[in-house]
């Protein structure tokens, strides 16, 4: 008996080192997705001036125009990456996404760079949707929020590098060689995950439907979106993307016209408060919900929820600051707080399907989120900035910021509104 326990022991220690591996590499591929993806966040100032832009057309193109391609790209793409090899999807994705990164720097108009943009945003689509149903492959319930909140970090490890790499090479470089320098690095992560990753199983864990027969890629849509907690959670998700988008794209234009910081100065800093802010705030939210959701599962999202109410007045704080220290250091607890939501919301998307149907769930998800908030965040943002400059000038960007702002209150509202369906959407899922 002891010989069988040891190689059973023995196994399962193996187990958890190769999924572990495999969660790594998906955190790394999340980070370049997020790279590549804010790193024109940081230079958008210097565009503008080269090309001659309105803040209308940055929130295009920091949004939109990425946006409405990533989110469309998506829903095929899950539907395939639910019946085929995961780990080859996301692989050739990364691959796609760094080689127009990389492009970005070789445009010479507007349109140019949107294109190019639009080639990342369809590059990127492969990568959430068949990340998370892997993740979740791998790990149980109880411990899957966590797991998808440490692949959630990559969004602010990406951001982190980005704004510090962005800031300085910029100043020294320009934007054209940022680009370069930042997209060449993801075609080589993508061939160490080809050669090193092994697709996982796909299983159910204990207390998770199995059926016989997979439904079609629209029925799936149909059942998921009859959920009544994934259309509120979905939409919070949204609200919340919404601002961090809309605020987050501006906040280097605001540094620079609001208090006059220079490029690597608003590259360190939002380096960062947005890295280690965000980055805490998203695996404090998976593991919090881990913990307290084994009693009542409605903390998936009323602490969420509860990130919304705390954050809002320290972002109005950061955004009324005349002084640049102050807002320094009040963004990164209102990023904290605010970053809660994306681990545990993922992770009620795939509590309440069942396992071949998580990577659709998370696509549905992030086209609502995407769309929503990355395509029409920004855009508002430039748009309110625009029409306020007659007035206000160079502050005109500060109280679109604010204005922004008022979209938290939304959020709050919807999680709340999804924790009153949570419990019996999971009840159906696992009678």
């Amino acid at each position: 008996m002891s010989e069988h326990t040891d190689l059973n022991v023995a196994a399962a220690q193996a187990n958890k080192k190769g999924r572990n591996y495999v969660l790594f590499i998906l955190f790394l591929a999340y980070t370049f997705n997020f790279i590549d993806r804010q790193i024109l966040v940081i230079l958008q100032e210097g565009i503008k001036a080269d090309l001659g832009l309105s803040d209308t057309q940055l929130g295009i193109l920091t949004g939109f125009s990425f946006a409405i391609f990533y989110v469309t790209a998506g829903i095929p793409i899950a539907s395939w990456a639910d019946k085929a090899n995961r780990t080859k999807i996301i692989s050739g994705a990364v691959a796609i996404w760094s080689l127009m990164t990389a492009a970005s720097g070789l445009v010479t108009n507007y349109t140019q760079l949107v294109l190019a943009r639009i080639g990342v945003g369809i590059g990127e689509a492969g990568c959430s949707p068949p990340a998370h149903s892997m993740i979740s492959d791998m790990y149980e319930r109880k411990e899957r929020a966590t797991a998808l909140s440490i692949y959630s970090t990559g969004i602010y490890l990406g951001i982190f590098v980005g704004f510090l790499i962005g800031g300085y090479v910029q100043e020294y470089y320009g934007w054209r060689m940022t680009f370069l320098i930042v997209g060449i690095p993801g075609v080589l992560l993508a061939l160490v995950m080809y050669l090193t990753v092994r697709e996982p199983l796909r299983r159910r864990h204990a207390g998770e439907e199995v059926e016989s027969e997979k439904p079609s890629m629209i029925a799936t849509m149909k059942l998921i979106w009859a959920k009544k907690s994934f259309r509120y959670l979905s939409l919070g998700c949204a609200m919340a993307g919404f601002v961090a988008y809309g605020t987050g794209n501006f906040t280097p234009s605001y540094l620079a016209r609001s208090h006059g910081m220079s490029p690597s100065e608003i590259g360190l800093s939002l380096a960062l408060i947005t890295g280690i802010g965000g980055m805490s705030g998203t695996f404090l939210g998976g593991y919090l919900t881990d913990k307290f959701g084994v009693k009542d599962k409605r903390w998936y999202l009323w602490i969420p929820a509860l990130g919304g109410l705390i954050c809002l007045p320290l972002y109005i704080m950061a955004y009324m600051a005349n002084d640049a220290s102050l807002v320094i250091w009040t963004l990164p607890f209102a990023i904290l707080v605010s970053t809660t939501y994306l681990g545990p919301s993922i992770a009620c998307s795939h509590m309440i399907v069942s396992p071949s149907q998580r990577a659709m769930a998370s696509a549905l998800l992030f086209f609502i989120l995407n769309l929503i908030g990355l395509g029409l965040g920004p855009l508002f943002i430039g748009i309110v900035s625009d029409l306020l400059t007659e007035r206000y000038e160079e502050e005109a960007l500060r109280y679109a910021l604010l204005i922004g702002l008022s979209f938290i209150l939304v959020k709050i509202w919807m999680f709340l509104k999804g924790a009153k369906h949570l419990a019996n959407d999971i009840k159906e899922a696992q009678s």
